[in-house]
């Protein structure tokens, strides 16, 4: 899932506090009925809302990342495209999954993606990603391991936006305001801010922290009608649980990419240099062949990166991998095992 897509929820703030009411939908539009003045709207969780604009509807643009109503551009119903992201408010329609609209918002399909396209650039330019160091209510300190393993320090600017994701999910809708003494030791952090000259602080605008899980594991058994997997976790040794939802990402290593991969991580746990940059060894991960549950069988090997879950039996995955064995196998022998390899956890 990645995070200048989800950054699409922060831009309405101020109107979001209660959108999972009767009275208001947000979503993307998929269909406009103009002669009936309705609005078919696909919303986060994949459900459908019908939002019927009443007679005297005020429908308003804004561009994304604008909070204040106050600067929106009043437009027509037929200004709107499929597409187009909408949040409307009034009150509940007579139908169920309905609502009756007096405030329409809109951000355009385009300039969302021009939104998207100048988030991924700032992040590639001035974000960073690492696991906690140290934690402390004013001021983290993270190990990157994108620039060699350095340390860190992260402190927050003004009105800095801190977020953190929810147990047993992996959508960025469902991540909660939060604040930095909430972040704990070993929590992945994905901060975006200005640097100092040194490179060793950093001053956030935003950051977003969550407590994942890497597990290797063997499957036991596949639920294709409850989209579980039920595997045997290598360290453990004990059954779990793995739920696969929509924002999951299943993928297969290409035997020639496993090798490749178990040679960097098994030169890094013996503790030389891994040929290459971490980038490229995530570029590798994310371009191999995306599969269903359908291509995986019993007995074979998955790595998975994972929520923490509310029950240590059961886990929602955000990336799953199979094709792992050259991974995970130890140099010499049959057997498997994680050693300390992790999976980064892709942008939000």
């Amino acid at each position: 899932m990645k995070l200048v897509h989800c950054l699409v929820f922060l831009l309405f703030p101020l109107l979001l506090a209660q959108t999972a009411t009767s009275d208001r939908a947000l979503g993307t539009v998929t269909n406009i009925d103009p002669a009936g003045r309705r609005i078919t709207l696909r919303t986060d969780t994949g459900s459908d809302i019908v939002v019927t604009a009443q007679p005297a509807a005020n429908f308003r643009r804004v561009a994304p990342g604008e909070t204040d109503l106050q600067k929106a551009v009043t437009i027509a119903l037929s200004d709107l495209s499929v597409g187009d992201r909408v949040l409307a408010r009034g009150r509940a329609g007579e139908q169920a999954n309905s609502v009756a609209a007096t405030l329409i918002v809109v951000m355009s399909q385009g300039d969302i993606a021009k939104k998207q396209e100048s988030d991924r650039a700032d992040w590639d330019r001035r974000g960073i990603v690492g696991l906690v160091a140290t934690a402390g209510a004013d001021q983290i300190v993270v190990n990157t391991r994108s620039t060699g393993g350095a340390l860190i320090a992260i402190t927050l600017a003004t009105n800095a936006n801190v977020r953190r994701y929810a147990p047993d999910s992996v959508q960025f809708a469902d991540a909660r305001p939060s604040t930095l003494g909430e972040i704990r030791v070993g929590d992945q952090v994905r901060a975006r801010g200005d640097r100092s000259p040194d490179g060793g602080k950093i001053t956030a605008e935003e950051i977003v922290s969550g407590t994942f899980r890497t597990i290797a594991g063997v499957i036991l058994s596949l639920d294709a009608q409850q989209n579980e997997v039920r595997i045997n976790d290598l360290e453990s040794k004990r059954p779990l649980v793995v739920k696969v939802t929509a924002g999951s990402s299943l993928r297969r290593l290409p035997p020639k990419v496993a090798q490749a991969v178990a040679q960097r991580v098994q030169g890094n746990s013996r503790g030389t240099a891994a040929n290459g940059r971490d980038s490229d060894l995530q570029q590798l991960l994310e371009s191999s062949p995306g599969i269903t549950l359908a291509d995986l069988k019993a007995g074979e090997a998955l790595v998975i990166s994972s929520t923490m879950g509310a029950t240590a039996e059961r886990v929602t995955a955000i990336t799953v991998l199979a094709g792992v064995e050259p991974i995970l196998r130890r140099p010499g022998t049959q057997e498997m095992s994680l050693g300390s390899w992790t999976l980064d956890i892709g942008n939000p």
